[in-house]
């Protein structure tokens, strides 16, 4: 009996430091450094002192969303922080260190990016950045000793998918693959136009809902089989996946807030979109019974014809349209890395479903 055969374990997992706190801490801090300063343009010869934005006037035009970015940007690092403290610092002091640590990180942003000829340093977004780090702090509080030593964490993974952690990275990345704008919903085959190459479809009509609910359909149905691949056979399989989808939609409609407008928030959702997830859904909770083989044929057939009709159907005129209303300098730099998320899922997922179906090959 393999891995993933095996009832869920019922560990007991002491309550301890959590390391993946402070990797997770330290990865978000340079993540916050790249997205602030990139391009990475210094000109240190420009005659601006490094601390002069402490005391220059509040800039004439501040946006909303600005300041909503700002404040959002750091939440995650102090809850993090608070996270990372535990159980040396706990309650009030771990939130002081993570109050601290974001001034101190939004100090050193603010500073560095006097250098930089594209970037305009304000003591506006400082304050809106620690504000965010002590949000991020103040929601970590309220947990209970299990999570914040990641027990409750570490024990709910483990009974959902053992010690495969390649399959835990793809699906904790894959909402993140969805929040630069694509063309289709779940569409996770964009790359395949290196494949298939530019088709002219001159004036032939396509119906946009039959091929945007064959795509939503197909990529979250092969998605949703490779995911549970990896995960063990006695776990929630079909309430954790539809749980995973109810995040991305969530995510997704932010980002689309921020990157479109709060008016264009649910853009993407389309009649094809809801009704591909929809058919998608019931299919899964049927197809889930199937054995590894049939599953694994399944997931690779689906991903395929997904990638197929992305690639080679004309794109949506309507998408093309909206991306009209895209506010391109917003989230620049995190749109560029968000895209590169959404172009490497799949060539990963297929690596490891290759590694999976050989080990399953080996095992017999």
């Amino acid at each position: 009996m393999n891995a993933n055969q095996q009832r869920p374990r019922k560990l007991v997992w002491p309550l301890q430091a959590m390391p993946l706190a402070r990797v997770l801490s330290l990865s978000y801090a340079f993540l916050i450094l790249y997205v602030s300063l990139n391009p990475f343009d210094f000109d240190f010869q420009n005659g601006i002192a490094v601390w002069a934005w402490l005391d220059a006037p509040l800039p004439r035009f501040i946006t909303l969303f600005d300041v909503l970015v700002n404040v959002l940007a750091y939440i995650p690092f102090g809850f993090l922080l608070v996270f990372a403290c535990f159980p040396r610092w706990r309650n009030y002091v771990a939130l002081s260190v993570a109050l601290l640590l974001s001034a101190l990180l939004a100090l050193s942003v603010e500073a560095l990016q006097s250098w930089i000829p594209t970037r305009i340093p304000s003591l506006m977004d400082w304050w809106a950045n620690v504000f965010g780090g002590l949000l991020g702090g103040l929601l970590a509080i309220p947990l209970g000793p299990q999570w914040l030593s990641g027990t409750a964490i570490r024990r709910r993974f483990d009974q959902w998918f053992g010690m495969n952690w390649s399959i835990r990275a793809l699906f904790i990345l894959f909402p993140w693959s969805q929040i630069y704008p694509q063309s289709s919903w779940l569409g996770v085959g964009v790359w395949g136009h290196v494949i298939f190459g530019p088709i002219d479809w001159g004036t032939t009509v396509i119906n946009q809902v039959v091929q945007e609910t064959l795509i939503t359909g197909f990529c979250w149905l092969g998605v949703a089989l490779l995911l549970s691949l990896g995960m063990r056979t006695k776990a929630p399989q079909w309430q954790i996946l539809n749980g995973l989808l109810i995040f991305t939609v969530l995510l997704k409609t932010l980002f689309t807030a921020l990157q479109f407008g709060w008016e264009y928030s649910f853009n993407w959702l389309t009649a094809g979109a809801l009704w591909g997830m929809i058919l998608a859904i019931i299919a899964l909770h049927w197809v889930l019974r199937f054995k590894t083989g049939t599953k694994q044929f399944l997931a690779a057939f689906c991903l395929l014809a997904a990638t197929i009709i992305i690639n080679v159907m004309p794109d949506n005129p309507y998408f093309i349209l909206t991306l009209r209303h895209w506010h391109q300098g917003r989230l620049l730099h995190f749109n560029d890395l968000m895209q590169l998320v959404s172009v490497i899922w799949l060539p990963l997922a297929t690596i490891w479903m290759i590694r999976n179906f050989a080990d399953q090959k080996s095992q017999h």
